[in-house]
């Protein structure tokens, strides 16, 4: 796609009273797929430039959503308006940073960023003036829940661990979930651990039995991007992702080879053991500090009683931006991720606006940036929230609509662990649709943990994103699988996620149909939503709402 339309339209996209022929927000309460195919066409236009985070693509989709929001006649979230200003830190390493292994005998090589490796981590934190030793700690994971632990009997303290990916292989359900990963095959956790465990930093290695980040170029796809971080957390170490034909030179003069240690992955025999090789490194970073948006509007509740208890509806706006071209094209313009989530929430917030009789309960429309980058926006919203977090009963996120077909079943992620699941299910029910499990294709990777709901989830709220299920109407369940996989190679994150791809108008109305009444369920109801026992977040919620925050 090329960037055919000229800044003068640019500037009337954003100005406009709205997608034409919009018209006054309270003209009609009935659902649009019209006006949600409107507000994806602007969203989704190469003049949003991906709608990057702290980029001018992403300025522009903020004061588009403002716009939108303010016609509405909804209420400003924030205190000076309809922004909540997120401060951000940007920062792109450079080809001059130097990685240098250095064996037993002293002698140096030097790696090179983006052919040997990639970054997690691009903080000051990750510099080693001085070569630091390095241990093999098999998967990295402590999980006393299933009696394992690859840090047993190891002093991590100045020393980088090397992780290799996933986790033991398992044919039963009962250990770490069988064939499906578990939350320690998530980098991230592995990391983390590590970082508890001492160590100054991980180098994470690619295993073949896992097949995660072996395909080098995908790699470089998804982190040639600039990393951008809140001004806070946890501290950064030097987490870095080496490319598996390099892996053979951290285990030179060790008592196994990298041959051997693949060799043992796959029998689930895999130990940990000090190696020879050292490693230092000196990074060179291009850093900025910036401040993106959240995007925030209030819809008072009716009823006297409940209208102190809000119920948030979420989804991001942000794209990935601009990146390497695929094919000439640069923009990845996001349309089903996840322009299409935030042009559902814009029209159920018309919709939820223009009705005769509002909803019981207030409704927060939250529009947030950063997710694309690590759920920024919705992870500063939790910690800096615009309504009290044990006043918000309950989160719907919504990160992506349906777009094959229409369906006869519907997913709840994190349906399971409260009322929620109960209240989509009868939400389902009265319009002939069924509530189904993750399919077990996209169990994968934890899929609570992938958006915005997870982070609501550990502020205590009740959360929920709502998916459409694999029974598409007029193709097999195989066809659907087949069509659905097929999208996630060639569509998902690429700029191949434009406005040029086949959008069924039927499969969106029916999701934002589906979104709409569970919304109206949940601000309806007298009861709460709530986390059932044994749910992980359950005690966040209890402390919250004893504490009154």
């Amino acid at each position: 796609m090329t960037r055919l339309r000229p800044w003068l339209a640019v500037a009337l996209l954003i100005c406009q009273d709205g997608p034409a022929p919009l018209g006054a927000a309270a003209e009609t309460a009935e659902l649009s797929t019209e006006r949600i195919l409107a507000h994806m066409r602007v969203l989704g236009d190469d003049s949003m430039e991906g709608r990057g985070v702290g980029s001018p693509g992403g300025e522009r989709a903020a004061r588009y959503l403002e716009a939108r929001l303010a016609e509405l006649g909804l209420e400003p979230a924030a205190p000076d308006g309809f922004r909540q200003p997120v401060p951000l830190h940007g920062s792109t390493p450079l080809r001059d940073s130097r990685l240098r292994l250095v064996d037993a005998a002293g002698k140096a090589r030097e790696l090179t960023l983006w052919d040997d490796y990639v970054l997690f981590d691009t903080s000051a934190r990750t510099f080693l003036p001085q070569p630091v030793p390095l241990t093999f700690v098999a998967y990295g994971i402590v999980a006393p829940e299933f009696d394992h632990n690859d840090y047993q009997g190891l002093e991590m303290a100045g020393r980088i661990a090397v992780i290799l990916t996933g986790e033991p292989p398992s044919g039963e359900p009962s250990f770490f979930d069988g064939s499906l990963p578990t939350v320690y095959s998530d980098p991230e956790m592995k990391f983390r651990t590590a970082l508890s465990r001492g160590a100054r930093g991980a180098i994470l290695v690619p295993s073949s039995r896992d097949g995660s980040f072996v395909d080098w170029q995908r790699v470089l796809d998804a982190f040639r991007t600039e990393d951008v971080t809140l001004p806070y957390g946890i501290s950064g170490n030097l987490d870095l992702l080496l490319n598996a034909e390099r892996a053979g030179l951290l285990f030179d003069g060790a008592e196994h080879t990298f041959t051997e240690v693949e060799a043992l992955d796959r029998s689930g025999a895999l130990p940990s053991f000090p190696l020879r090789v050292e490693v230092g490194f000196s990074g060179v970073f291009h850093e900025r500090d910036f401040v993106a948006h959240n995007v925030a509007a209030r819809l008072p509740g009716s009823d006297p009683l409940l209208a102190s208890e809000y119920l948030l509806v979420s989804a991001h706006y942000d794209g990935l931006g601009i990146g390497l071209p695929v094919e000439g094209d640069a923009i990845f313009n996001g349309v089903i991720d996840n322009a299409s989530g935030t042009a559902v929430v814009l029209e159920l917030a018309r919709v939820l606006a223009g009705e005769s009789t509002r909803p019981r309960r207030s409704i927060l429309f939250l529009f947030v940036t950063g997710e694309e980058k690590g759920l920024l926006g919705s992870r500063y919203y939790r910690d800096h929230p615009l309504v009290p977090l044990h006043r918000t009963v309950a989160a719907i996120n919504v990160d992506g609509i349906s777009f094959l077909a229409p369906t006869d079943d519907f997913v709840g992620v994190g349906a399971e662990l409260s009322t929620l699941g109960d209240l989509l299910q009868k939400t389902l029910a009265r319009l002939d649709l069924r509530l189904v499990e993750i399919p077990e294709p996209f169990r994968a990777r934890e899929p609570l943990y992938a958006s915005d709901q997870i982070a609501f989830a550990h502020a205590g709220v009740p959360s929920i994103l709502v998916m459409e299920g694999l029974s598409f109407r007029g193709i097999t369940a195989a066809e659907g699988l087949e069509r659905f996989l097929a999208w996630g190679d060639e569509h998902y994150h690429t700029p191949r996620d434009d406005l040029s791809q086949p959008l069924d108008r039927r499969a969106i109305e029916q999701h934002a149909t589906v979104l709409l009444e569970l919304v109206r369920e949940v601000a309806n109801t007298f009861t709460q939503p709530q986390w059932l026992p044994g749910a992980p977040f359950n005690g966040e919620r209890l402390r919250s709402l004893a504490e009154g925050t």
